[in-house]
């Protein structure tokens, strides 16, 4: 796990979860299909917003209230995922990080949304 403060939150998250006898439903395909369905939750908050209104709503305690739940919603099944799958998150990161370095050279993307497979010097 990632760092002290990541572990709390496992440990906390794990706690929650057999408290409530949940494990049985976290199963790896259910937990992914939750991980999908938090972040679509996300998705649809900015949904069909213009960049200007999207502006306006940022401003909104509220509204950003509603996003940090959707983001921490879909982090904490990323994070049980992770434990219950024994992949150590902080080593995942550092890893597809480094992956990213080599796909996507600075002067190859450097301010290029293009995919790694795409892009010419």
């Amino acid at each position: 796990m990632i760092n002290s403060n990541f572990q709390n939150i496992l440990v906390r998250l794990k706690s929650f979860r057999k408290e409530r006898n949940w494990k049985k439903f976290h199963d790896p395909k259910s937990v992914s299909e939750a991980i999908v369905i938090e972040a679509s939750e996300l998705l649809e908050l900015f949904l069909w917003k213009e960049k200007k209104e999207l502006k306006k709503e940022l401003l909104k305690q509220n509204y950003r209230e509603e996003i940090a739940d959707e983001i921490a919603d879909t982090m904490n099944f990323l994070i049980l995922l992770a434990d219950d799958l024994k992949i150590d998150l902080e080593e995942a990161i550092e890893n597809k990080i480094a992956k990213n370095k080599k796909k996507y050279p600075i002067e190859k993307a450097k301010g290029k949304s293009t995919k790694y497979n795409k892009l010419e010097i």
